[in-house]
């Protein structure tokens, strides 16, 4: 579990930032023996298999200042945790209907300080407010996410405004042909950005 692999991804981050990234898994570690929240295999890769994995979003597109950020299905933070340390200027609403996850998410937040992050125990449905990016780690098949998105973009149809960034591994080709026809698609391998064999055939897709 090396936290380095994030500073030789991003070697522009800020102590303050690093350590916040080092900090992670010790405070994963503790709950992931209380609740059994990531795999041992898993655990063990956590800086790879989690946080840089998530941290392809951070690749792919600049979260600006300012921006609102719903993370959807966010389980135990991810990939909401890495992109709110990455971008310290953006807000992040981290939401899942499932309590014990969020009381982690929770946990996490005050332990590194995130005052960038707010995280909700509720169904992604039932959230009235307008964002300009959801973000997701591959919680459900994308056509069905996409319904669960309904509304809660300020703009559509302008990639440069943000719109679904949304991580998703395997064959993607038939879930974004049934995505519906007014939405832009965009994928992009993850394997552009990162050299280890963990990030083949998984994808950032961009939906606007």
């Amino acid at each position: 579990m090396n936290s380095q692999i994030i500073k030789k991804y991003f070697p522009a981050l800020t102590e303050t930032q690093m350590a916040q990234y080092e900090r992670l898994a010790p405070l994963y570690e503790d709950w992931n023996s209380k609740i059994n929240l990531i795999s041992r295999k898993d655990m063990d890769n956590f800086y790879e298999h989690h946080v840089l994995h998530s941290l392809a979003i951070a690749k792919y597109f600049e979260l600006l200042p300012g921006m609102k950020v719903i993370d959807i299905g966010t389980g135990g933070g991810f990939p909401g945790i890495p992109l709110a340390i990455m971008f310290p200027q953006t807000n992040f609403l981290l939401v899942d209907s499932i309590g014990k996850k969020i009381k982690v998410v929770q946990d996490v937040k005050e332990q590194l300080d995130l005052q960038n992050v707010t995280a909700i125990q509720e169904r992604a449905e039932n959230i009235k407010e307008k964002f300009d990016v959801i973000v997701s780690r591959a919680v459900t098949q994308l056509p069905d996410f996409v319904k669960w998105c309904n509304n809660k973009l300020r703009v559509t149809n302008d990639i440069e405004a943000g719109g679904i960034l949304y991580l998703k591994g395997g064959d993607i080709e038939e879930e974004l042909r049934n995505v519906p026809k007014n939405w832009k698609r965009k994928s992009t391998s993850i394997t552009k950005w990162y050299e280890e064999p963990y990030f083949v055939e998984k994808y950032v897709i961009h939906l606007f």
